[in-house]
């Protein structure tokens, strides 16, 4: 959207990426298009790797991630802001977005390594 956005990302997500390194390079993204490495890969892919996962579309979509991270972490407690920031969401109250600037890092750092260590329980059938 143009707009510079700060993701703090967990222990987990860190180690991912360096597996995936031998696989993607070291271009600009780490998931670029099929078609040409200058673009990265579209909604679309994540789109047809559902279907092909035989995910339906009243069943999943990309965006769909996010929504259900969004309500379990508010289920879980974390503070709204947090949340919001880290889905790169711009405030609604145009007057709180004029003079709130925070990026609540430290903040959203711990929320997402909390993340994955719930879904590391969930994969491990502790919850």
């Amino acid at each position: 959207m143009g707009i510079e956005h700060i993701v703090p990302l967990s222990t987990q997500a860190l180690a991912i990426l360096e597996e995936l390194r031998p696989l993607t390079g070291n271009g600009r993204y780490l998931f670029p298009s099929a078609r040409t490495k200058v673009r990265p890969m579209s909604d679309a892919t994540i789109l047809n790797a559902l279907r092909r996962l035989s995910y339906s579309k009243e069943e999943m979509t990309g965006h769909g991630f996010r929504s259900m991270a969004s309500t379990i972490l508010n289920g879980q407690g974390w503070n709204r802001d947090w949340i919001e920031r880290q889905l790169a969401h711009s405030e609604s109250n145009s007057v709180r977005a004029a003079y709130n600037y925070a990026e609540y890092l430290p903040e959203r750092r711990k929320m997402m390594q909390a993340w994955s260590d719930y879904l590391d329980s969930l994969r491990q059938g502790e919850f």
